[in-house]
């Protein structure tokens, strides 16, 4: 199959064209015959397989084809995209510009972390597609900035990220403002009972699309694990990166002050490196993404949260330089890599402390990951495991607060983490950005 057979424009198949595509990814290929015939969808869709332009180019389709113009309609928004962070709000508003270029459709991205100066003047100029984080479009919402009593289609992207990071109450609060009739898209990884609740109360006999396992893992994703001291997991990165001579590495720790640790110390062994986290402001944020997709960074440390939304193409290497505390998460970070049928590397430094987060992975994964030790960096036999550090705001609410009071960067003892997302990191605290809930939108 290729795009020319779905049924494409011809503005849409001329950007598809530009940017050298001609044959739909699976969730490509089964979603958008159904958004083009105005049917609500269901689909689980793991991250890297092309799932945003599988919902970004029959939504141009269907809103190019029912153009009103310059009337006074083109000032109400015609499609809402709801996602969870503002990685991914960039990433889907630019998939929108890319796949529309040649089409009159207006778009703008909402998310905090930044002043609202400029997505008021987008609003006030009319848009046809709002890409925006919940709590940030409830900012608009209360101050009257926008009006949604002319969506035609919402998307929810990613709705089980959305629910982990406690915004199930204001995405209720949004739909309750939209139009009864519209189409509705659901996109999740998982469909957990909560997602599969909130799909029952949304969707409008949905057509069903899944195209991957859940909780699969790339073929093309070669996995392996280096047991290393915990103390020493820095020095064998920097060997690894050295050795191999790794252009562009991925790393992902627990916690925002490992991220900056990290990052500090490949810098000071010459590596060139930044840390995404949610203390970062967005130009911050935003600007180490793009040094990092040049090549003008090689390292690039993140938290969880933070790197929801990264898209690069042919991402050659990730690595956990800390396991995560819950299992399926392991199966969204490695899934940055190893994207739409290129290959990729996932490297997991594991010391004695994560040995029941390994088990876990792999129980998850069913199958056992290839486990490695590099002569001068083999584990001390007589080191006992310690606490693992649980990060700042996991098991919080809708703020993130922690419930158990512990200092990020400190050890504490916990109760082991059930295998639900409940335990995320960069929920902070409120942080006054121009709005009260930006804080919110990592």
């Amino acid at each position: 199959m290729h795009f020319t057979d779905l049924g494409l424009r011809a503005e849409i198949l001329r950007s598809i064209s530009e940017q050298g595509y001609d044959t739909p990814t699976p969730i490509q290929a089964q979603a958008i015959p159904v958004v083009l015939a105005g049917r609500d969808l269901m689909a689980a869709a793991q991250t890297g397989t092309g799932k945003t332009a599988g919902f970004t180019l029959p939504i141009l389709q269907l809103l190019s084809s029912r153009e009103t113009g310059l009337s006074l309609k083109r000032f109400k928004p015609r499609c809402l995209v709801l996602v969870p962070t503002r990685e991914l709000a960039v990433q889907v508003h630019d998939s929108v510009r890319t796949y529309g270029k040649h089409l009159r459709l207006k778009a703008t991205a909402i998310y905090g972390g930044v002043g609202m100066g400029g997505q008021l003047s987008a609003l006030k100029g009319g848009v046809d597609i709002i890409v925006a984080t919940p709590g940030r479009l409830l900012d608009h919402i209360e101050q009257r900035s926008v009006d949604l009593s002319g969506i035609e289609i919402l998307v929810l992207d990613e709705a089980d990220r959305m629910l982990d990071m406690g915004f199930i109450r204001d995405i209720r609060r949004i739909i309750a403002l939209l139009p009864k009739q519209k189409q509705s898209l659901l996109f999740s990884a998982t469909f957990s009972d909560e997602i599969r609740g909130l799909a029952t109360g949304l969707l409008n006999d949905p057509v069903s699309v899944e195209v991957a396992r859940r909780n699969a893992t790339a073929d093309n994703v070669a996995q392996s694990v280096y047991h290393v001291d915990r103390d020493r997991k820095r020095d064998l990165l920097i060997q690894l990166i050295d050795e191999h001579k790794w252009h562009q590495v991925l790393v992902f720790t627990r916690t925002k002050h490992g991220a900056d640790a990290l990052s500090d110390r490949l810098g000071k062994a010459g590596i060139k490196s930044a840390a995404l986290h949610g203390n970062k402001s967005q130009n911050q944020r935003q600007r180490a993404l793009d040094d990092f997709k040049r090549l003008k960074l090689n390292v690039l440390v993140a938290t969880d949260i933070a790197a929801r939304g990264i898209d690069i193409d042919e991402l050659p290497h990730v690595v956990n330089y800390e396991l995560p505390n819950v299992p399926e998460d392991y199966v969204h970070r490695i899934g940055r890599t190893g994207r739409a049928g290129s290959s990729g590397q996932a490297v997991s430094l594991v010391c004695v402390d994560e040995h029941r987060l390994l088990r876990d992975i792999e129980r998850l994964l069913k199958k056992d990951i290839e486990k490695k030790v590099v002569a001068g960096f083999e584990p001390d036999p007589r080191i006992k495991p310690e606490p693992i550090q649980k990060p700042r705001g996991a098991g919080g609410g809708r703020d993130g607060k922690a419930s158990h009071g512990a200092r990020q960067g400190q050890p504490s003892r916990h109760a082991p983490a059930k295998p639900s997302f409940g335990a995320r990191q960069g929920q902070g605290g409120r942080r006054n950005a121009g709005s009260s809930r930006g804080a919110r939108d990592y």
